[in-house]
């Protein structure tokens, strides 16, 4: 086989994978229903410019008929090629809308120079983009994060929040209108970084408003990515955990009644003795009982 059939039939199962993940995640979560008019917002980047392209193709040979609208928020931070978004998506053929809002403005108004303005951008951004999906008739918010960063959010909740709690695939949002979704939760981001390299997406830089990357992010990434590499499938492993989660042995006496608890003579499917600590992996298999999957309304990111 020459190099460019190898190379060929490596974006071939690049493509498979990415699509039938999609799928996957949006038939276990029952993200997207015949007759949605879903609102993919675009930022300029990777991970949302593949997502638009993943749900344009996935709708070609869906059972169910959906709309795409493609949403990009202006935010008017200095040297955004505003011409690039428009100029995609007229040659893709996708309906799309161009919200302006000088969100930067705001953003530096408020916040010290040298600080990170993240949080304060993703709130503004967050509400404005839940109303212009009220007003475009979206009845689905569609966002790019992957697996790697419901994983990563994970974490820094943990570390920093003491929660345990990530990004869910799918949430109704704080306004109780809105449904947002995340059909690229079970890919990884390497393999979107292939696929917006064979596909040529005209990337927008994300560092146009001059504030500096999230710290805290920025290391639990570089954590995780180190772990990836020396045993490969472990955020696979984390990511199927969230989904996999036994009350009985966390500490949270709202989803089980530590204090009312007693012997019943029986053993606890999915309890202690199902887990042998020297075994290397432990994982619960998918349809244990005892096991529940618990997503919470509307997470604030760390």
């Amino acid at each position: 086989m020459s190099n460019k059939d190898k190379a060929t039939h490596e974006i071939n199962k690049l493509s498979k994978r990415l699509h039938r993940q999609v799928g996957e995640a949006i038939g276990d979560f029952n993200m997207i229903e015949d007759g949605d008019k879903v609102m993919v917002c675009l930022s300029g980047g990777k991970d949302s410019y593949a997502l638009l392209d993943i749900l344009i193709n996935l709708r070609q040979r869906a059972p169910i008929s959906f709309d795409i609208v493609a949403v990009n928020l202006d935010q008017k931070q200095p040297g955004f090629p505003e011409e690039v978004l428009p100029t995609y998506l007229q040659s893709i053929g996708v309906p799309f809308h161009i919200e302006e809002q000088d969100t930067y403005s705001i953003v530096k108004k408020l916040i010290p120079e040298g600080k990170t303005t993240c949080s304060l951008c993703s709130r503004l951004r967050r509400g404005i983009l839940y109303r212009v999906a009220q007003e475009l008739g979206a009845t689905k918010i569609a966002l790019g994060h992957h697996r790697d960063d419901i994983v990563t959010t994970l974490m820094l909740n943990m570390f920093h929040g003491g929660i345990m709690k990530g990004m869910p695939p799918k949430l109704v949002s704080d306004d109780g209108r809105n449904t947002v979704i995340r059909p690229l939760a079970y890919v990884a981001e390497e393999d979107l970084i292939r696929w917006a390299e064979h596909r040529q997406f005209p990337i927008i830089p994300c560092n146009l408003c001059g504030s500096q990357e999230n710290l805290q992010r920025a290391a639990v990434k570089e954590m995780l990515q180190g772990w990836e590499k020396k045993q490969p499938g472990r955020l696979d492993n984390m990511l199927r955990a969230m989904a996999h989660i036994v009350p009985s042995h966390m500490m949270d006496r709202e989803l089980f009644p530590f204090q009312t608890i007693k012997p019943t003579g029986a053993p606890f499917a999915g309890g202690d003795i199902a887990f042998d600590e020297d075994e290397e992996s432990c994982a619960p298999p998918p349809a244990t009982p005892g096991v529940i999957q618990v997503i919470r309304k509307d997470p604030e990111v760390v």
